[in-house]
C-alpha cells in the first residue's frame, strides 16, 4: 500500500510538474521554478519504493517457504511487528519530508534494502 501511495500521491504528481515544465521549455517558454524540487521529491519517493522492494519480496517468499516446518519466522511477536512498523513508517516519513542521503545512488539503495530486510527480519523474528 505504501509503495502504491508513493507512486500515486508523490511520484506522479511531481512528475507531472517536471513534464509540464519540460513541455513549456520545448515550446519556447520558461521552465517552472518548482521543477527541481518536484524532481527531487519524485526521485526520493521512487528510491524509497526501491528500498522497500527487497523486504517485500523476502517476506512474500518467506510467508510460504518458512512455514514448512521450523523456520526463521516461527515466533513472530507483537513487539517485533510494532518495531518493524515503526522502521517502515520512519522510512516513509523520510520519503515524504526527508533527504536522499544514503539512497542517492543505486548501490546505496540496494545495500540499504539488504540492511532493511535484515533489520525487519530481526525485528519480527527475534523480538
Amino acid at each position: 500500500t505504501l509503495m502504491f501511495l508513493n507512486v500515486w500521491l508523490i511520484i506522479w504528481p511531481n512528475q507531472k510538474i517536471v513534464i509540464a515544465s519540460n513541455e513549456a521549455v520545448a515550446a519556447g517558454g520558461e521552465a517552472d521554478p518548482g521543477q527541481a524540487g518536484a524532481a527531487a521529491t519524485a526521485l526520493l519517493a521512487s528510491r524509497t519504493n526501491t528500498l522497500f522492494s527487497l523486504p517485500m519480496l523476502f517476506f512474500m517468499g518467506s510467508s510460504f517457504h518458512f512455514q514448512q516446518g521450523p523456520g526463521l519466522l516461527d515466533n513472530i511477536s507483537a513487539p517485533g511487528l510494532i518495531v518493524a512498523m515503526i522502521i517502515i513508517l520512519a522510512l516513509e516519513a523520510n520519503a515524504i519530508w526527508g533527504k536522499l542521503s544514503v539512497i542517492a545512488t543505486v548501490k546505496g539503495v540496494i545495500h540499504s534494502s539488504l540492511i532493511l530486510t535484515a533489520a525487519l527480519w530481526a525485528a519480527v523474528a527475534l523480538l
